[in-house]
């Protein structure tokens, strides 16, 4: 059976966390991970994975909780991005160290967009860390981040689940990871952190300062059933910006199909709540297992079949 797989790993803010859990279940299975493309945090966790950092990266983010995440987020109301981001990509930069995308032993690309020239730009060579700045660069959140002379920004804004990266890897398989997919969330059990109520109450007052615009919007107008959604900035950039990529990965998929795709609900958790790690790590591992199980089922059933037809093994033969 298919053993070695091109994994594609889709952006999604925290709930990029998924794809720890989505490979650890496939080297677990013993998946053989062969080429890696990624926007987002999909960049990220992927990049952190070929530079072999990826279990001190699990460790640290499975600790962090809401004040960690408050202090992490360096919050500007001056520059071209909400967030600076310095205190969080320093410490993942001292993780990763100095590392060249060419020197790393499996083939990786981080997808980025150039907001002038409106295209996309893959990061196949080059300083690591750079690479997965400039992919993890949201819009009006975190800071652009300037290469040779452009202005790069998060990848998911043209291309959310970068397949075209991988389909000339030699690997049986491409595995693609989405997590913007319109699925029920998947219930999992964690124990919470002591203090979590009123941490929570914490984050939510800060991101209160980037809710500034908050404003309440009739939804279902005219009926008795009108109800009132409030809806700040935020909110509503982030929805905006799931509906926009949730759109452009059919498109991107409806040219280059993946062989398997690892669907994550968009409302598994707010993109923002980077607190969730050991959370959404679980739900990366279950859903794998999922869809895992249900393939290799369907292989072995066409196996079969294969196997009886004699008209196949005639073919075959």
């Amino acid at each position: 059976m298919a053993k070695s797989v091109a994994l594609v790993l889709g952006s999604g803010g925290a709930r990029g966390y998924t794809h720890i859990g989505v490979i650890e279940e496939l080297v677990a299975r013993g998946y053989e991970i062969k080429a890696v493309a990624g926007c987002s945090m999909g960049a990220l966790v992927g990049g952190l994975y070929v530079a072999g950092k990826l279990d001190q990266y699990r460790d640290w983010v499975r600790e962090l909780n809401y004040l960690d995440v408050i202090r992490l987020l360096d919050l500007s109301f001056r520059s071209p991005g909400v967030i600076q981001g310095g205190r969080v990509f320093e410490v993942i930069g001292e993780m990763i160290g100095d590392v060249r995308i060419e020197n790393l032993p499996t083939p990786f690309t981080a997808v980025a967009t150039d907001i002038a020239a409106r295209k996309e730009v893959w990061f196949q060579d080059g300083d690591l860390m750079q690479a997965i700045r400039a992919s993890i660069a949201i819009p009006t959140l975190f800071t652009p981040v300037e290469h040779n002379g452009r202005l790069l920004i998060d990848g998911g804004v043209l291309n959310p689940l970068p397949i075209a990266a991988t389909v000339s890897a030699h690997a049986d398989l491409i595995i693609a990871v989405d997590l913007n997919t319109d699925v029920a969330p998947m219930n999992v059990a964690c124990e919470a952190p002591v203090q979590e109520n009123r941490q929570q109450k914490v984050l939510h007052r800060w991101l209160g300062k980037l809710n500034f615009l908050s404003k309440k919007y009739a939804k279902g107008e005219g009926s008795d059933e009108a109800a009132t959604v409030k809806m700040g900035m935020l909110d509503l950039f982030n929805q905006s910006l799931e509906v926009m990529q949730e759109s452009l990965a059919r498109y991107k998929m409806a040219g280059y199909a993946p062989d398997i795709l690892i669907p994550v609900s968009r409302n598994q958790c707010r993109f923002y709540e980077f607190n969730r790690a050991d959370e959404m790590i679980q739900v990366g591992r279950l859903v794998t297992g999922q869809v895992i199980d249900k393939w290799e089922e369907e292989q072995a059933t066409l196996a079969e079949q294969r196997a009886s037809d004699p008209g196949e093994q005639r073919r075959a033969g």
